[in-house]
């Protein structure tokens, strides 16, 4: 089959990706192999690519927004539901221990011995994949598979990054970028009610976000209209950090989205962090967001804007996510 592997990690524009040939995985106990109709080109992919994320399997085949059907069942999966031909999506969440503190409290996204796809396990910028049958999803009808692609991490987690911002009913929520998944969590939040302004360079985006609902758009170190009550960050950029604490109202909740963030310069407390001002990382997710979330998309007809690209282009896709040629998600097309 054809598929991606990180040759060697480094900036995009070098070339790390490589396109090679490599067997058809086997499915292992409690495993399906599936063959990949639609994989989400995420930044995340970008950080396994440059080296950002340290290696964690040599050669690494990327992506984990990945719709797929399945081809083969694995040993031990006959109980799990999933028949040959079923869709399922495949997630950056692919395995946990179930057993440790973080697991048995429902914090799995923070088990130790958690692994992911396209990082510990090769992912979907290939022709077929295996997942664990215990971390696959079921999708929701009335979308197409290149729209529920970024559903599977740029939704999940924008979703999951909500949560953690706290945003009450009714609220000012502060967007900072407005990629795959903020153009994503924008939607749930309007739909929830809550006002929405958006920080983000980049006409294409600006127009996406203002035609979406967004209440106001400026560029990404400007100030919103009125103080927020929370906000997410997006852009995987610290200088933003102290922007965005500033934008906050008294108690208001700053949440960082992404699994890599540059450098956060030093706070000033009265100025950032007085009167009971947040900050709280977002870290993977756990299988409840997924199943809420994709729940929410199945009662909540979300628009998810996708630009395809077949599968040889997927290393150009991530030059045109990281230079930000594009508004939403870029989707590979085996």
């Amino acid at each position: 089959m054809n598929a991606w592997a990180v040759r060697r990690p480094g900036p995009i524009e070098q070339g790390p990706l490589e396109l090679v040939s490599k067997p058809v995985p086997q499915p292992g106990p409690g495993e399906l192999l599936v063959r990949v109709i639609a994989c989400g080109v995420c930044r995340t992919d970008l950080h396994v690519s440059e080296g950002d994320l340290p290696v964690r399997r040599e050669r690494v085949t990327p992506g984990h927004e990945v719709v797929a059907a399945v081809a083969a069942l694995g040993p031990g999966t006959s109980g799990s539901g999933f028949a040959i031909g079923d869709r399922v999506g495949a997630a950056w969440l692919r395995s946990t221990c179930g057993h440790c503190r973080f697991c048995l409290r429902g914090a799995e996204n923070l088990c130790p011995q958690s692994s992911y796809t396209g990082w510990d396990a090769d992912g979907g910028y290939a022709e077929y994949m295996t997942v664990p049958a215990a971390f696959a999803y079921r999708l929701p009808a009335g979308y197409t598979d290149a729209e529920l692609a970024p559903l599977l991490c740029a939704g999940i987690i924008g979703y999951r990054a909500l949560q953690r911002a706290a945003v009450p009913d009714g609220g000012r929520l502060g967007i900072y970028g407005f990629g795959g998944s903020a153009h994503l969590a924008a939607q749930v939040a309007l739909a929830r009610g809550a006002t929405v302004h958006v920080m983000t360079r980049g006409e294409r985006a600006q127009r996406l976000a203002l035609q979406l609902g967004a209440a106001s758009v400026v560029g990404a170190y400007d100030e919103p209209p009125e103080k927020l009550d929370a906000a997410i960050l997006f852009a995987p950029v610290g200088d933003l950090v102290p922007v965005a604490l500033r934008a906050l109202d008294r108690g208001g909740v700053l949440a960082i989205a992404g699994i890599h963030l540059s450098d956060v310069p030093s706070l000033v407390y009265e100025r950032d962090l007085f009167y009971e001002r947040q900050i709280r990382s977002v870290t993977a997710n756990t299988r409840a967001d997924g199943e809420d979330f994709l729940r929410f998309a199945a009662e909540h007809r979300l628009e998810v804007t996708t630009h395809p690209y077949p599968l040889r282009e997927a290393q150009q896709a991530l030059r045109d996510l990281k230079a930000g040629l594009f508004d939403g998600a870029a989707v590979l097309e085996p």
